[in-house]
């Protein structure tokens, strides 16, 4: 072995080593470089000849974490829905079509106070005038304007948003869009901690499996992080806004909204 070969060359190669050091000290007491020079000759000769130690080195680094991401959902019915409400007129003065706008606006206002909607779900989001020209005359002349006016309104009692729908209209309101329906804070909280309870039991179980097939066991949590996203369903809008009386009956279905978490949880492996 080795380690016998060692042994037996070790004390041999020594002598003859010192040996010759003893000699080029001798030879060459008088010069110091020459000494220095000596010895890592010497130094050089028995790395490259010499026998060799016997060294163990041992290393070991910290495995990587186990990792799993897993998601939660739960389904909810919308209980509050948001509307962007306007009215847009025009008229050959600005005068006379800033006091158009702004008696619709108050009817529109007050007839959605009636309706139930309070002072402060009713908030201006866009006030505009625009100059009407005749390209066609010299000098693009201007032959009237055009003002609009914009409402976002939060209806919370969902079972009023057709008939607010259908009254606003009624009431001057010539443009609807950008419906959209939420899950009041509340309930939200409550279904996003059950969707967060079931990513984190899926996420364990997985991890549980995984560990179980790999020979190994899951130590402690060291990380955990989530994400949090709401999907609406599509809204149907069965009739449209306009046309005879039997026509303007609206009917808006909120359908479900799903609400998810996404949970990435770490463990140990021991």
């Amino acid at each position: 072995m080795r380690s016998e070969s060692f042994n037996s060359e070790c004390p041999l190669f020594l002598s003859y080593f010192f040996a010759i050091l003893a000699f080029m000290k001798l030879k060459f007491l008088t010069h110091p470089l020459a000494l220095i020079a000596a010895f890592f000759v010497l130094l050089f000769l028995y790395s490259r000849f010499g026998p060799t130690l016997p060294i163990s080195v041992i290393s070991q680094q910290r495995g990587e974490p186990l990792t799993v991401t897993e998601e939660g959902k739960v389904a909810a019915v919308p209980d509050i829905a948001k509307i962007s409400i306007g009215i847009e007129e025009t008229g050959s003065s600005l005068a006379s079509v800033q006091k158009l706008i702004n008696q619709k606006s108050k009817t529109l206002t007050d007839t959605l106070k009636t309706l139930g909607v309070g002072e402060k779900d009713i908030k201006t989001t866009n006030y505009s005038v625009y100059p009407e020209y005749d390209y066609r005359s010299p000098g693009s002349k201007i032959t009237g304007y055009r003002i609009s006016i914009t409402y976002e309104v939060k209806i919370k009692d969902i079972e009023k948003v057709n008939e607010i729908l259908t009254k606003v209209t009624e009431a001057g309101a010539n443009t609807v869009s950008n419906i959209s329906f939420e899950v009041n804070e509340e309930t939200k909280n409550k279904l996003l901690g059950e969707a967060r309870e079931e990513a984190v039991g899926k996420a364990r179980e997985k991890a549980q499996s995984l560990a179980k097939a790999a020979g190994v066991r899951l130590g402690q949590i060291i990380n955990i992080s989530e994400s949090q996203g709401i999907t609406p369903r599509p809204i149907t809008l069965e009739k449209g806004i306009g046309g005879t009386p039997e026509e303007t009956q609206v009917q808006i279905e909120p359908g479900e909204t799903e609400l998810s978490v996404m949970v990435t949880v770490s463990w140990e492996i021991r």
